[in-house]
């Protein structure tokens, strides 16, 4: 199992090598809105592709949380954050809860991972309590369709739909916790 997981991320880092050069990770952070000092939850940051654009543009104040199931995903993460000596990025290995204080995070990635998620509503719902009330939910996943991600993501009124990129779709909370029923 293990060695056969460590072969599939060997594989899913050299495509998403690929889709990088395709088109660079700044490109897309660009549509998200990020600012200096944020705080960032990369939720299933896979190889890290956006760790340090998205340091870049955050700076040495904001905060990069690198969220993932895989084992391997969190070692490149680390491994990124110590060769570039950054202090201000944590990894958390999780299948689905984050362990993040309720409203800590101004912008959530959830880029090419959801299609494959098991627990969609629970993680959803993960994802809505650690947001801050006015962060963003950044959503792109080429397995679906906007129509579908809207669809998906927008269901249990959570989220409505902010903005629809050309490469992301981005959403804002629709309720908080206390506005949601039996809270």
């Amino acid at each position: 199992m293990r060695i056969q997981l460590d072969f599939n991320f060997k594989i899913m880092s050299f495509i998403f090598k690929i889709r990088d050069f395709i088109t660079p990770p700044e490109d897309v952070l660009k549509e998200v809105g990020l600012k200096l000092g944020f705080s960032v939850l990369d939720y299933g940051c896979g190889p890290g592709s956006y760790i340090l654009p998205t340091e870049r543009i955050i700076g040495k104040f904001g905060k990069i949380y690198a969220l993932d199931f895989n084992p391997s995903a969190i070692k490149s993460v680390q491994h990124i954050a110590a060769k570039k000596r950054l202090e201000n990025i944590a990894t958390i290995l999780s299948d689905h809860k984050t362990g993040l204080p309720n409203d800590s995070a101004d912008v959530v990635l959830l880029y090419d991972v959801f299609h494959g998620l098991n627990h969609k509503d629970e993680i959803l719902l993960e994802l809505h309590r650690v947001l801050k009330p006015h962060g963003i939910l950044s959503f792109s996943d080429h397995h679906m369709n906007k129509e579908e991600i809207v669809s998906i993501i927008t269901k249990d009124k959570l989220f409505k739909l902010h903005k629809s990129e050309k490469m992301t779709t981005n959403f804002t909370m629709e309720n908080t916790i206390k506005d949601m029923p039996n809270s």
